[in-house]
This record gives C-alpha cells, sequence and structure tokens, in this order.
C-alpha cells in the first residue's frame, strides 16, 4: 500500500441529505395542499345547508357584525360552529387511527379495537337509562368515563396486570372487550325503548343539532391528547422496530405504550362523546397519510390531523345535499365514502405489519 492510498480520503455518502430535503419538501407540499383543501370545505361547510348561503355573503357575514341578519344568525350560531366541532373530531380521529396502527403494529386496526367506541356507547346507554340524559354535554361526561374505564380494562387485561401488554395482546383484549360492551348496550336499549330512542341518533354519529358548547367541553381533551400525541411520535417510530431494537433506540415500550393509551383515549373518547362513534375515519385515513408520508409517525400523525377533517367535512356536505332539504348523517357518509376507500387502499400495497 503506497502513501497516496493512505493519504486518500474516504469517499463520503452525499446522496440521502438531497433525498431527505426532497422527501420533506413534497410531504411540506401535500400538507400545505391539504390544509389549502380544509380551508375550501370549511368555507363550503358555512355555505351548504337547508338554508343555502352565497360564498359573498359568507365573507360579508363573517367580516361584518350584523346580528340582526338571518344568514349572519345561522352562520355564526349554527355553520361555525359545526365546521369548528367537525374540524377538532376528525383530527382527533385521524391521530388517534394512527396512533392505533402504531401502537398495535397492525394495520387493521382503529380506534374502536381498544374498547374506546364501545365504553364511550356503554357509558351513555347506561347514563340514559338510569340517568335520563338528554342533552350532548351530559353525554360527554358519561362517553368520556366509559371510554377511560374500557381503555384500563384492555391494558389491565392485555398486560396481565403489567405495563408490558403486547400489541397482539392488546387487540385481543380490546376485541373482548368491544363484545361484551357491544352486547351490554344492545341488551340494554331493547329493555328500554325510551333509551332506544335516545340513544339511536347519537349512535349514528352526527355533526347536526349539537349544542356549540360541546365544543368547548371537549376541546381541552382534544388538545391534551394531540400534543402528548405528537410528543410520542419518536418513541413510537423506535418501536416500530420491535420493543428490543426500540429500547435499544433509547425508547420506553411500557411508558410509551401506556401514554399512547392515554392520548387515543383522550381523543377518541373526547371525539366520540361529542358527536358519537364515527366509522372508517381513523382506520382509512391513516394508510393514506403513511402513503404519502412514508413510515415516520411524526409525519402521519400530522398528515391525519389534516386530511381526516377533509374526509369528514365532505361528508357532511355530501350528507346535507344528498336529501336537501332533509340531511344524511355524517356518519352514515363516512361509512359509504371511507369503506371504498380504504378496500381501495388495502388492494393497492401490500398488507403486511406495521
Amino acid at each position: 500500500m503506497t502513501a497516496d492510498t493512505l493519504r486518500k480520503p474516504a469517499p463520503t455518502r452525499t446522496a440521502p441529505a438531497p433525498r431527505r430535503r426532497a422527501g420533506t419538501a413534497r410531504r411540506t407540499a401535500w400538507l400545505l395542499g391539504s390544509v389549502l383543501l380544509l380551508a375550501l370545505l370549511a368555507l363550503a361547510g358555512i355555505a351548504v345547508g337547508a338554508r343555502s348561503v352565497a360564498p359573498g355573503q359568507v365573507l360579508h357575514v363573517l367580516l361584518n357584525h350584523e346580528p340582526a341578519s338571518e344568514d349572519w344568525i345561522v352562520v355564526h350560531h349554527s355553520r361555525i360552529p359545526r365546521t369548528l366541532l367537525g374540524i377538532a373530531v376528525g383530527a382527533a380521529l385521524g391521530i388517534a387511527g394512527a396512533m392505533m396502527q402504531a401502537l398495535t403494529r397492525n394495520p387493521l386496526a382503529d380506534p374502536g379495537l381498544l374498547g374506546i367506541n364501545g365504553g364511550a356507547a356503554a357509558a351513555v346507554a347506561a347514563g340514559t337509562a338510569l340517568f335520563d340524559l338528554r342533552s350532548f354535554g351530559a353525554f360527554v361526561w358519561f362517553a368520556l368515563a366509559g371510554a377511560a374505564v374500557a381503555a384500563l380494562v384492555v391494558q389491565i387485561l392485555g398486560g396481565g396486570g403489567r405495563a408490558s401488554a403486547t400489541p397482539a395482546r392488546l387487540a385481543l383484549a380490546g376485541t373482548a372487550v368491544t363484545a361484551v360492551l357491544t352486547a351490554f348496550v344492545n341488551g340494554l336499549i331493547l329493555l328500554d325503548p325510551l333509551t332506544l330512542n335516545r340513544f339511536r341518533y347519537w349512535q349514528v354519529g352526527t355533526l347536526a343539532g349539537i349544542d356549540s358548547a360541546v365544543l368547548g367541553q371537549v376541546l381541552p381533551f382534544l388538545a391534551a391528547g394531540a400534543v402528548l400525541a405528537l410528543f410520542l411520535g419518536r418513541p413510537l417510530n423506535a418501536l416500530a422496530l420491535g420493543d428490543d431494537a426500540g429500547h435499544a433506540l433509547g425508547a420506553n415500550p411500557g411508558r410509551t405504550r401506556l401514554l399512547s393509551l392515554l392520548a387515543i383515549t383522550l381523543l377518541c373518547g373526547a371525539a366520540t362523546a361529542a358527536v358519537g362513534p364515527i366509522a372508517f375515519v381513523g382506520l382509512a385515513v391513516p394508510h393514506l397519510a403513511r402513503h404519502i408520508c412514508g413510515p415516520d409517525q411524526r409525519w402521519i400523525m400530522l398528515m391525519s390531523a389534516v386530511l381526516a377533517p377533509v374526509l369528514l367535512l365532505a361528508s357532511d356536505i355530501i350528507g346535507r345535499i344528498a336529501l336537501h332539504p332533509a340531511e344524511l348523517q355524517v356518519g352514515v357518509v363516512t361509512a359509504f365514502i371511507g369503506a371504498p376507500l380504504f378496500i381501495a387502499l388495502v388492494r393497492g400495497r401490500r398488507i403486511a405489519q406495521l
């Protein structure tokens, strides 16, 4: 070996950096485009309904204080609270769905797999039968409590009383708890027709007719869950390689799962409490976000937080148009839209363990 060979510097690898920058630019462009689409849908949601408001009039009403105007009353007291609630609930369901799939490493998982939806529904049904619940404000607290208890039971069953619940055990425990809670709800509403009449409207999932104060009641829970979820993005990325590899990278598997369960409970429990159980949003949207952003859980949650409200608001607008001047509830529309979307995503890609 010559001296020139010894002095020759080792070759440097410069290709990954430009690729990372290009990938970040592409994800950022998708995110900004999704935010723009969400803003357009929000304006459309304010304009469309049983009483249509022209786009120009929408801007006029938003920029001017005219409380005596019928359009002003409709926009400020009905359409804007409904749109904001749809954005908040959609973002919560999207983030919760992305976390659920990462937590269980199961691409077919959704927040309902932990029994959260079942716990919320069981608590609302029991509260309606026993305490004569009538308002959505009362539903909120019962649903949150039911979701939290169901998630705690799933964690205990999945971990055998320890914090080290595995993804497979969590999925099995959640399925069992959901089956029991569903049977309880069905039995309760069959025994009490009055409970059925009050419960069925909430159960279908709707943004219509909800008191604007409900958003203020659930927003602190949604915000806390979203912040916690974003802080868990890096540990969830590490756990995607397995518990041993994740631990070697500095992630604590047990703590990460416990905090993830807490975040999912806050997000999905509060969202379900406000509008009822809405299917397929937390199941289909994370797949689309993963297709756009790649495997980084932080980007997946961020993109899901924007794409899920897009799907929810679009479904709400379609529901208002489909049976005009009546409305088709948003939970029904999301099922019709989300199911084919999810099937297309599954057929277009090879589904494997995340």
